[in-house]
């Protein structure tokens, strides 16, 4: 169904507005077609509003970014993906080094592709240990190059960003599991980000694990200072430590990615619904116990089965999938992160 047009959100001069229809309807779609009208509205607005030559350049640097970078992920949305953090620095003698690229290497083998930074270090062992055609660089244009790492097996899958907001928003919309190893401002910034997404919403549930190799404290002080100073002060609730998992072998972290995935497949929030699509129906049994631990995360009733909702079936989203629906308060998520794990133990 196709949306309706807002006719708040026009030029307001008809022959612009005009101009911008006829475009439309020569390279829209009719599902997309309201959505690149709105596109091309927001860029004449911008063209008359903005005189700061500054301010089309980032809009315009950063729309290209994005448009290539769907571009190249479009034909692979169907298979999953883990985005590999860690230190450019990593020497290729490290044991964290020799960890990612045996991670990499073995979570290709059963199926996933691999996203990296593209650069050395703890990126290059993670292109270097994928399947050859089964990774991706997301490399990023400093005023020091960043050099790309030789074991990109595929050069039409090096993308190169000037920004680093692009970049990341790309790791984890690509994206469907998170492996953290060791790093500096860089993978704390990575790793820091993709736990608020996950913990205000603004990214779906999804697996992240902090490689911790033999011999290493690197997590577990980080996990210290969390505690400390973050869990205990708290900035941040206890049930935020579902939002991740600190793993010590490479075995350990394709298991809890795996089992992220064993029962639950997917989120969608419909008509104040949260949904759980799931790869399997779970018991009674588990069904009870859910509804018994976690009633305090529902705003009202119960979590139920259900059949995919009017909207999912309206536009053909895994129909073939069973349901669970509740009125989540839409708050906490490390909590719902629990939910899930409970979920795939069924």
């Amino acid at each position: 169904m196709m949306n309706k047009i807002s006719k708040e959100y026009e030029i307001g001069d008809k022959a612009l507005d005009g101009l911008i229809s006829e475009l439309v309807k020569k390279a829209g779609s009719v599902e997309t077609e309201y959505l690149l009208r709105e596109i091309l509205t927001t860029a004449v607005k911008l063209g008359k509003e903005s005189s700061d030559k500054g301010d089309l350049k980032l809009v315009n640097s950063a729309l290209k970014e994005l448009r290539y970078s769907f571009k190249i992920f479009s034909p692979y949305r169907h298979v999953k993906k883990a985005v590999i953090f860690g230190s450019a620095r990593s020497k290729d003698t490290s044991v964290e080094y020799r960890m990612a690229e045996e991670f990499a290497r073995k979570l290709t083998e059963i199926g996933y592709m691999i996203v990296t930074g593209g650069g050395p270090g703890i990126m290059e062992a993670g292109n270097k240990g994928s399947k050859t055609g089964e990774d991706f660089a997301l490399n990023i244009r400093l005023p020091f190059e960043q050099k790309t790492n030789p074991y990109i097996h595929e050069k039409n899958k090096i993308i190169y960003f000037k920004y680093f907001f692009t970049r990341k928003l790309i790791f984890i919309k690509e994206t469907d599991a998170t492996a953290l190893f060791q790093g500096g401002f860089g993978t704390q910034d990575e790793g820091f980000e993709m736990l608020t997404l996950i913990q205000t919403g603004k990214s779906r549930p999804r697996p992240v694990v902090l490689m911790e190799p033999k011999g290493s404290t690197y997590w577990a002080q980080w996990l210290h200072f969390v505690n400390k100073e973050l869990v205990k002060k708290g900035y941040i609730k206890k049930e935020d430590l579902n939002l991740f998992r600190i793993v010590r072998t490479v075995d350990e972290g394709i298991k809890y990615i795996e089992d992220f995935y064993k029962v639950y497949h997917s989120i969608r929030y419909v008509s104040g619904l949260t949904v759980l699509r799931l790869n399997k129906e779970i018991s009674d049994k588990t069904l009870k116990l859910i509804n018994q631990e976690f009633k305090d995360i529902l705003t009202s009733r119960e979590i139920k089965r259900s059949p995919p909702t009017v909207k999912e079936t309206q536009e053909g989203e895994y129909l073939n999938l069973s349901r669970l629906v509740m009125n989540f308060n839409m708050h906490d998520y490390g909590r719902l992160c629990e939910l899930i794990l409970v979920i795939n133990k069924d």
